[in-house]
């Protein structure tokens, strides 16, 4: 009796390869994103949660910019070509995924870091929050 895993076959292995390699042109995980700011970022790190989760604890080097806020108007400040890289919570939370749709449909090349802040601290990568006063 198959198990729930192999009760439906895996794809291909032709369609699996174009399925997996499709995935990196979306996202990114948090070892890398570390890795590249820790080398000078090529891509802008966009934390799309709201401005007080910012403010509590976030990725060294990211830009608060809260999905919602995110407009053409806004987007202007950063030259066309610009990637992105959004994260947000963790798994449990679509905002990542929220705030690229708003990016790709401006025309903007995105990428959402899996994992989000939960992934980071997973990893044992530390957070910077914002001083009061």
């Amino acid at each position: 009796m198959a198990s729930a895993v192999t009760a439906i076959s895996p794809a291909p292995s032709a369609i699996a390869r174009e399925h997996f390699a499709a995935e990196f042109a979306f996202e990114t995980d948090c070892w890398d994103t570390h890795d590249a700011l820790s080398k000078g970022a090529d891509f802008v790190l966009l934390d799309v949660r709201s401005p007080a989760l910012y403010a509590r604890g976030h990725i060294p080097g990211a830009v608060s910019l809260p999905h919602g806020k995110i407009t053409a108007n806004r987007m202007s400040e950063w030259p066309e070509g610009t990637i992105f890289v959004t994260y947000c919570a963790g798994p449990h939370c679509n905002g990542a995924a929220r705030g690229a749709l708003r990016l790709a449909e401006l025309g903007r090349p995105v990428k959402i870091m899996a994992g989000g802040i939960t992934g980071w601290l997973d990893e044992g990568f530390a957070l910077t929050a914002v001083e009061a006063g």
